[in-house]
C-alpha cells in the first residue's frame, strides 16, 4: 500500500539513502524539478529509478510543465512553450482560435512529457487574477475574467488528457488575489465570501471534473481567518468539497513553502487532517522528507478510491498524433491572433 505523500528529490540519480528511503514508505507519487534535468535520456532513467523504488512501472511522476516562466523542461533539448496569457490574448479576438491552439498547445506539453515516462503535468492554472495582486501568477493566468479562464482551462485538461497526462487545476479555491508570493510568506484575502464566489471560485466550479486539484497557500480572512486553505478543514470542507463541487483527489501545495510555518511533520498532519488526500513536499532534503514521512500514513478509505479514479483517467495516446503538424497549427493559430 502507497502513503499519502509526493516526494521530490535532490538531484539527478537516486542516492542510495533516497532509494532506501523511498522504497520504505513507498510515497503515492514523485515530482520532479530542474535540478532533476540534464537531457531526455537522464530523465528517462531518473523516472525508471524512481518507480522501481516503488515497483510500479506506472506510478505518478509530476511536473510543473506550464510554459513561460514555469517550465522545467527548456530549450534547447524541449521547445520553448509559451505562458497562458498569450492565450487568452487570442481569445479575446477570436475565441475558436484560442481554444484549439490551447488544446494543440497542452496535447504537445503532453507528447513532450510522457516520452520521457512523465505522467501528471501541475497544470492549468485556473487562477484569477484582480489589479494590485502579487505577480506570482500574473501570465500564468489566461485572463482576468472568469468566462475566459474556464474556456481555456477546459481545453488544456482535454488536450493534456489526450496526451496521456493527468491535469492538475490549481491553485483551488484561487490564488489570484493573493498579495503576496506564498513561496515566500503567507497571502491574506480580505475578499468577502461573495465576491470570492462570483470569480474566484468559479472557475474550479466550473472545471470540478479535472481529476487532481492543488490547494492554495492562501488564507482567506472571510471563511477561516486563522488558517490558509491547504491547513483548513472549513475551507476544504465548506468551499472546495461544498460550494465548488470538487469530488477528485486533493493534493497540498508544497508543504515546504514560507507561507506555511512550524515543523514539517506538523504541517503535513494539518493538510491531512483539513482534508487533503495526499501532500507534496518538493525540495529533496531528506531530513525534511523524513518529518513528512512521520505524519502521513498509507492511502486508504476515501482517498484511495478517489487515486484509482484519478489513475483511471490514465489513457493511451493516440499513436496517430502528428507533433510536428501539430506545432505548425499552433504556430499559425498564434501568429494569425498577433
Amino acid at each position: 500500500m502507497r502513503s499519502r505523500a509526493i516526494y521530490g528529490c535532490a538531484g539527478l540519480v537516486l542516492s542510495a539513502e533516497e532509494r532506501d528511503f523511498f522504497r520504505d514508505v513507498k510515497p503515492w507519487g514523485f515530482i520532479l524539478f530542474a535540478r532533476n534535468v540534464a537531457s531526455p535520456d537522464q530523465i528517462k532513467k531518473l523516472v525508471a529509478q524512481l518507480r522501481d523504488t516503488v515497483a510500479d512501472a506506472k506510478a505518478p511522476i509530476l511536473i510543473d510543465q506550464e510554459g513561460g516562466r514555469v517550465a522545467r523542461l527548456k530549450p534547447p533539448q524541449w521547445l520553448a512553450r509559451p505562458p497562458a496569457a498569450p492565450f487568452g490574448a487570442l481569445h479575446a479576438e477570436n475565441p475558436q482560435r484560442a481554444r484549439e491552439a490551447v488544446y494543440l498547445n497542452a496535447r504537445l506539453i503532453a507528447h513532450d512529457l510522457t516520452q520521457l515516462g512523465i505522467n501528471v503535468d501541475c497544470l492549468p492554472v485556473l487562477d484569477v487574477p484582480v489589479p494590485g495582486s502579487h505577480d506570482i501568477i500574473g501570465d500564468r493566468a489566461f485572463a482576468a475574467d472568469p468566462t475566459t479562464v474556464i474556456a481555456l482551462g477546459r481545453a488544456q485538461i482535454e488536450g493534456l488528457l489526450e496526451g496521456g497526462v493527468l491535469p492538475v487545476m490549481k491553485h483551488i479555491p484561487g490564488h489570484g488575489r493573493a498579495g503576496a508570493d506564498s513561496h515566500l510568506a503567507l497571502p491574506r484575502v480580505g475578499a468577502s465570501l461573495s465576491e470570492l464566489s462570483a470569480s474566484d471560485f468559479v472557475t474550479f466550479r466550473s472545471l470540478n471534473t479535472c481529476p487532481i486539484a492543488m490547494t492554495a497557500h492562501v488564507v482567506y480572512d472571510s471563511i477561516d481567518p486563522q488558517r490558509p486553505a491547504t491547513t483548513s478543514p472549513k475551507v476544504i470542507r465548506d468551499v472546495i468539497r461544498g460550494e465548488i463541487g470538487f469530488e477528485g483527489l486533493l493534493m497540498s501545495d508544497d508543504l515546504s513553502m514560507q507561507a506555511l510555518d512550524g515543523p514539517l511533520s506538523l504541517r503535513a498532519k494539518a493538510a491531512l487532517f483539513a482534508g487533503c488526500d495526499l501532500v507534496l513536499h518538493c525540495n529533496g532534503d531528506m531530513g525534511e522528507m523524513k518529518d513528512v514521512a512521520a505524519e502521513v500514513k498509507e492511502l486508504e478509505g476515501l482517498s484511495l478510491k478517489r487515486s484509482e479514479q484519478a489513475l483511471a483517467h490514465l489513457s493511451v495516446p493516440d499513436e496517430g498524433f502528428d507533433p510536428q503538424a501539430a506545432q505548425t497549427r499552433l504556430a499559425g493559430l498564434m501568429g494569425a491572433g498577433a
